[in-house]
């Protein structure tokens, strides 16, 4: 949110690219290394998460960082390549050490016969437990941006988002798109679903129409 800011105070780049899809960044350098600056410099979640854990967690909890092995749960095995890239460490500790998928861990959960209707309700953790409605959001379809939007606005207006209204883009499937306004500003949004669709945007020419895709 805060790039988001960034970008509309100094009216660009647009459109801004969310970041957090490994699968969508390696398209951008492979396909349209032209838009690479139009990423996002946000880390995904998972990532983001994963240096949380290697420096703020080893401060508050007083361990060497070094002892620290953080696995992340996560639903598509692209989420291995990019805790697998040489650029997800800080200072030769890695952000994430290993990643299981869904699937993975419903097979271990079978394998070790675990009864969640047994287990005793327990408290998030303290230190890592915090928690916010617009972090919720995030894996739901377009709730990257939404989550993005929502602290936007609350930053620079001190307002909440209205629910964004999106619309199907005529002659493009998976592509839907809205406006909303911000500081007295409207701005063009697009939620794109599937690699084909963002090709499809791309030679379209539609690109540019958009502030935040």
């Amino acid at each position: 949110a805060t790039e988001l800011i960034e970008r509309i105070k100094n009216n660009g780049p647009f459109p801004m690219l969310t970041s957090c899809c490994p699968s969508w960044v390696r398209e951008v350098e492979n396909y349209f290394p032209e838009l690479v600056e139009n990423l996002s410099t946000a880390k995904s979640p998972q990532q983001i998460f994963g240096a949380a854990s290697k420096t703020y967690y080893p401060q508050v909890a007083d361990i060497d960082p070094k002892k620290v092995f953080t696995v992340t749960v996560m639903p598509c095995t692209s989420k291995k390549f990019e805790a697998d890239r040489p650029e997800m460490e800080n200072e030769g500790i890695r952000n994430i050490d290993a990643v299981t998928t869904t699937r993975e861990l419903a097979r271990m959960i079978k394998a070790a016969k675990i009864d969640f209707a047994k287990l005793e309700d327990s408290e998030v953790d303290p230190a890592m437990g915090e928690y916010t409605g617009a972090g919720v959001i995030f894996g739901a379809t377009g709730g990257v941006m939404e989550a993005a939007l929502r602290t936007a606005k609350d930053f620079m207006e001190n307002d909440n988002l209205d629910n964004v209204d999106y619309e199907a883009v005529r002659g493009l499937a998976g592509i839907r798109e809205a406006e909303v306004e911000i500081a007295g500003n409207e701005y063009k949004l697009a939620v794109v679903s599937g690699a084909a669709n963002v090709f499809e945007l791309v030679k379209s020419g539609k690109i540019n129409d958009y502030h935040f895709i």
